[in-house]
């Protein structure tokens, strides 16, 4: 049976979609649209996961309906719901066509629905305690062959790789508080458009993951941490695209730095340094590119002599 984009985005386009992607998987469909999706069934998890593999799967999709405000969810109360951030912005957002037939919420609800799918490959016991490491990997890698089965664009494609790829980022920002202004502008540099999407399947995955047994008190935590993450992202541009106060032909002309791979880094650490409000002007700029530069021969030299102690 075959599934064009068109088609599938319109299903997933839908409020509640995720009781009709339980639909088809109930009349035995799901897996035949997608056959990487049977080997997550009947795989158990963790007991902090109230469900299977596959089911948690199917979940999340409802809990991606919920967080955006289209569907619900049976275990949330009024506390549960009022903590998910909601914004004006937000709504346009999510609202975005990304391509013919698809939103930035069906594109949400198509990486809920694979976002571990590479988890029944990766299945592995440390020390007795089961674990899934490189899941988001390794299933960030199969799914374009899905999706162009699928006949999805290259970007819905992009966008369900990245978000599958990261969703686990959110929560790993800040191991303790909240993050600082450095780690948000890693988080959005390496997930690009995808960033605000991943915070919300983040959400969803959390949801979907404790079931009834969510405790309150973590799910504050973690929709504190998201909303802040969102202020941040729509309140100070200087943290997710700071300006540009030098360049590459900066670096060159005053430094002496041959093109290449070091113009880069250097551009990267400076715009690094304004995100956590180290650099401000240029005449900063400039003062911490020397610095750094001094850094890295220094790194260098030292280097150099422990290989020829060797």
């Amino acid at each position: 049976m075959k599934l064009s984009s068109r088609d599938s985005q319109t299903g997933l386009s839908v409020r509640n979609a995720g009781k009709y992607v339980t639909c088809l998987d109930k009349l035995g469909l799901l897996t035949g649209l997608i056959p990487e999706l049977e080997n997550a069934k009947g795989v158990e998890q963790p007991p902090e996961h109230n469900w299977d593999v596959f089911t948690h799967t199917l979940r999340t999709v409802s809990a991606v309906d919920f967080v955006l405000g289209e569907g619900d969810w049976e275990y949330a109360d009024e506390k549960v719901t009022a903590a998910i951030p909601r914004r004006p912005e937000l709504d346009k957002h999510f609202k975005e066509k990304v391509s013919s037939g698809s939103t930035r919420k069906s594109i949400l609800r198509m990486a809920a629905l694979l976002h571990d799918i590479g988890k029944p490959d990766t299945k592995a016991f440390n020390n007795g305690r089961m674990r899934f490491l490189g899941h988001s990997k390794e299933g960030a890698a199969v799914i374009p062959a899905i999706l162009e089965r699928l006949r999805f664009s290259s970007r819905e494609m992009k966008l369900v790789v990245t978000e599958v790829e990261h969703h686990m980022r959110p929560t790993q920002m800040s191991q303790e508080g909240l993050p600082t202004d450095r780690a948000i502008y890693r988080y959005f540099r390496d997930t690009g458009e995808a960033g605000l999407d991943i915070l919300f399947l983040s959400l969803a995955d959390h949801l979907a993951t404790r079931g009834p047994a969510l405790i309150c008190e973590n799910w504050t935590e973690h929709t504190r941490l998201v909303e802040y993450v969102i202020g941040k992202h729509f309140d100070i541009k200087n943290i997710v695209r700071p300006l540009k106060i030098v360049d590459g032909y900066d670096i060159m002309n005053i430094f002496g730095v041959s093109p290449g791979p070091e113009v880069g880094e250097l551009l990267e650490a400076v715009r690094e340094a304004q995100a956590s409000g180290d650099v401000n002007t240029r005449d900063e700029a400039i003062e911490f590119i020397k610095k750094y530069l001094a850094s890295l021969r220094h790194d260098k030299a030292e280097n150099s002599r422990k290989e020829k102690k060797q």
